[in-house]
């Protein structure tokens, strides 16, 4: 028993050092399988020794029992808001004010107060109390006096720490700070919100705010969450800064865009530079926070009403106006997927002329109550196209009238089918509508074909530069292509008769199609247009088994050992490689006689999957009704092998199992269906080396895993996308601007503020010519 509880201890130890450097340092110490692989480890001996499970294990971030309803919390110090700048006038107040009031000297019209300057972030506000450095509460702002206790819910929160690193913290310290969710992160929620029939979020923050006050914390738990610390109300340093950098040692995540700036004409440089950045950022920001960085000023400043004299939020201009909808098209995607588009009065919003704006889906065109004649409100953020997110009822015309779903595809006339949504538990399927409608003629309408083919070539894809959509799309409307396929069988006579390619460019292009014959195997992957197969699932499956005939093959439970699959996603996968349409296609494209393109990167088993599965895992994937992965271990620990399992009769069940638990077990081995799935299962565990008595591969860790690398100007050698595909083999995180915790840059023609940014760091950076070198030592060739 000692040496179980030492093996957990140090299981716990290891894990939170991981998710220290991947959430607060973003220099992951691991792959996602090595964790993953860890976690379950940890997670399958507290499951068989349950008195040595703490509250604070990584395995505890969710709790069970759903909440009626969250209890009040009194903030010991109030949770202030801050004063509003919208523009520089302000902001040249707010410091003419500071320094009157420190009565500080000011020499040549330039202050010598020293301001910290952070993003600030469109998320909601939260407190965080710790107490002998262990989490205990959480609350929300509430009305700056009285919030909300969602402790249960800030568990779930991955980057924040359930203990914090480290010695030396206060007894009691609260971290303030905000809980938001990433740009990505809220593209993949509302994906998810369509695919189940939920709620789409109309921004980030909305989403934010609704995910952290769900009374049941496993909904909260499955939402991308993130927390950025911004203060703390306990005096650690002398300064806000060093505050934050000491609470970043103990293991709190804060802005990597902190700086400091003395005087406020640096501070309004930095509000230029982040405002002209803000679209390449990760998360959505809605301005920039500045604060005089001195504790003991801050004192002496002190408070107003309502909100603190030693800080102001400098906020950008609104992303938000009203506008008419005059209309509402509909748009059928790559994948037959039906889209109302929201045809508007031009408008301008934040410097862009927007006439057109998404509508989601017919459900949230309910949800919204939006009518064709409506003065609607429209959000846009960043480069994310602008949303309808409400309606001004008050203003609804007498002539306004509802939208309607089109009966046939209005591009090809065939009948519009709605969507079915499977939810797949515990053995069963349970099928209802979707939100989504969708043409069913699949490649045979020019439009999917279309958007299907322009993704198969794009820069990301298989990358056949010159081939733009207008050339896509009069190479269709000539029926010269009616398959990726065909695109390799074009000839320099057929593309020379379409509008505005001239005998040059034609040429070009045939050679560009002859280059791309050797894509890797994630780019063909993600070429392929798999519903819910973004990039970064294709890299995962590119990485992770190594060869197209594994992921063919692959069955959806295999696919869920994998980081990022989830089961809807693995039977998406799964039906995309049986259907006999898309076979054919990837027949044509391999064979050496008919399209030539060689996959490249194609290898074993990728090391860190080899005996990523265990029996106990498998048992749980089979989705046996009334087993969880806790009822799953056991059975594993007793019968030790998939066989034991099946061939155990009643009594050896209830030896360890509840009478209710070991009837559903007997009864679905009993059905011959369940039995055999569950050995083909276990036979390609077998097959991709991942079962758990296989041999395990050795780990040669890449040469660049845990460094992040920045690319910045134009390249004139090498294209970028392919300088971050190498890099990436090679196990480096590439990224676009610059911090303290980039490794290398690799700077082009033009580089400028990331150039300039790398020689105040001193970091290392690269020409191009010195790239290709560092590239050939590690016989990359370009």
């Amino acid at each position: 028993m000692i040496a179980t509880h030492d093996h957990i201890l140090k299981l716990r130890a290891e894990l939170d050092q991981h998710n220290y450097h991947y959430h607060v340092l973003d220099e992951p110490s691991i792959s996602d399988a090595e964790y993953d692989c860890l976690f379950r480890n940890l997670k399958a001996l507290e499951a068989a020794h349950p008195e040595l499970v703490t509250r604070n294990s990584p395995t505890q971030r969710i709790g069970g029992t759903a909440l009626l309803a969250f209890t009040k919390v009194k903030h010991e110090i109030p949770m202030l808001s801050l004063g509003n700048a919208f523009d520089a006038t302000t902001m040249v107040e707010f410091d003419r004010l500071v320094v009157e009031a420190l009565d500080l000297p000011i020499e040549d019209d330039c202050t010598t107060v020293e301001y910290s300057c952070e993003p600030k972030l469109d998320g909601l506000a939260v407190s965080l109390l710790y107490r002998n450095g262990e989490l205990v509460r959480g609350a929300t702002r509430g009305d700056s006096t009285i919030g909300e206790d969602v402790s249960i819910n800030v568990r779930t929160v991955r980057n924040i720490p359930l203990k914090l690193h480290g010695s030396g913290w206060p007894i009691n310290m609260e971290v303030r700070g905000e809980v938001f969710i990433s740009k990505a992160g809220f593209k993949r929620l509302n994906v998810s919100q369509m695919e189940v029939g939920g709620k789409i979020f109309a921004n980030a923050r909305n989403a934010a705010g609704g995910s952290l006050r769900q009374l049941d914390s496993k909904i909260t738990a499955s939402r991308p969450l993130e927390f950025c610390c911004y203060s703390v109300t306990t005096d650690i340093c002398a300064t806000h800064t060093d505050n934050l950098q000491q609470l970043q040692n103990w293991g709190m995540p804060i802005s990597h865009e902190l700086k400091l700036a003395n005087g406020i004409q640096n501070c309004l440089d930095y509000y230029r530079d982040i405002k002209e950045r803000r679209n390449s950022l990760p998360y959505e920001i809605d301005g920039a926070v500045f604060k005089v960085n001195s504790i003991a000023l801050q004192r002496k400043l002190g408070f107003r009403t309502r909100e603190p004299r030693w800080a102001i939020a400098y906020k950008f201009p609104s992303m938000e106006t009203l506008t008419e909808l005059v209309d509402v098209a509909f748009q059928v995607g790559r994948t037959g997927i039906i889209t109302p588009v929201a045809r508007l009065k031009p408008v301008k919003l934040t410097g862009v002329l927007v006439s057109s704006a998404t509508l989601h889906n017919m459900d949230e065109i309910a949800r919204l109550g939006v009518m064709i004649g409506d003065t609607v409100i429209i959000h846009r953020a960043g480069d994310v196209i602008p949303q309808v997110v409400s309606v001004v009822i008050e203003r609804r015309p007498e002539n306004a009238y509802a939208v309607q779903m089109p009966e046939s595809c209005p591009v090809c006339g065939s009948p519009v089918e709605r969507t079915k949504l499977v939810k797949r538990r515990k053995g069963k399927e349970i099928v209802s509508n979707g939100v989504l409608y969708r043409c069913a003629r699949r490649l045979t309408c020019s439009a999917q074909l279309k958007q299907s083919i322009i993704h198969f070539v794009s820069r990301r894809a298989i990358n056949i530069s010159g081939l733009g959509d207008k050339t896509i799309e009069q190479l269709v409307d000539k029926k010269l292509i009616c398959s990726p396929a065909d695109i390799y069988k074009l000839k320099p006579e057929q593309i020379i008769t379409l509008q505005g390619v001239a005998d040059i460019a034609s040429r070009k292009l045939i050679v560009a199609i002859k280059n791309s014959k050797m894509p890797t195997l994630a780019r063909f992957i993600y070429a392929l247009g798999i519903a819910n197969v973004g990039e970064e699932i294709a890299k995962v499956l590119a990485q992770s088994l190594l060869s197209l005939e594994r992921v063919q093959k692959a069955l959806p439970e295999v696919l869920t050992y994998l980081p990022d699959v989830g089961l809807e996603v693995a039977h998406e996968i799964r039906s995309f490689f049986d259907d006999s349409y898309n076979q054919g296609i990837i027949s044509m494209l391999l064979s050496p006689d008919e399209c030539g393109l060689q996959l490249q990167n194609q290898l074993d088993l990728s090391a860190p999957f080899t005996i990523s599965a265990t029996l106990g895992s498998l048992l749980d994937k089979l989705h046996i009704p009334s087993i969880g992965s806790g009822v799953a271990q056991k059975l594993a620990n007793r019968f030790s092998s998939l066989e034991g399992v099946v061939n155990a009769d009643w009594l050896e069940m209830r030896h360890i199992l509840p009478a209710k638990q070991a009837k559903a077990v007997r009864n679905f081995f009993n059905n011959s269906d369940n039995t055999n799935y569950a050995i083909a299962i276990e036979q390609q565990l077998k097959d991709f080396g991942m079962h758990w008595q296989s041999k395990k591969k050795f780990v040669k860790n890449l040469p660049e895993v845990g460094h992040t690398w920045v690319l910045t100007g134009s390249l004139k050698l090498i294209s970028r996308t392919l300088v971050k595909d190498m890099l990436e083999s090679l196990g480096a995180k590439v990224v676009s601007s610059v911090s303290a915790r980039t490794y290398c840059v690799v700077a082009g023609l033009g580089a400028t503020s990331n150039l300039a940014k790398a020689a105040q760091l001193g970091l290392q950076v690269l020409d191009e010519e010195e790239f290709v070198s560092f590239l050939a030592k590690h016989n990359i060739t370009v």
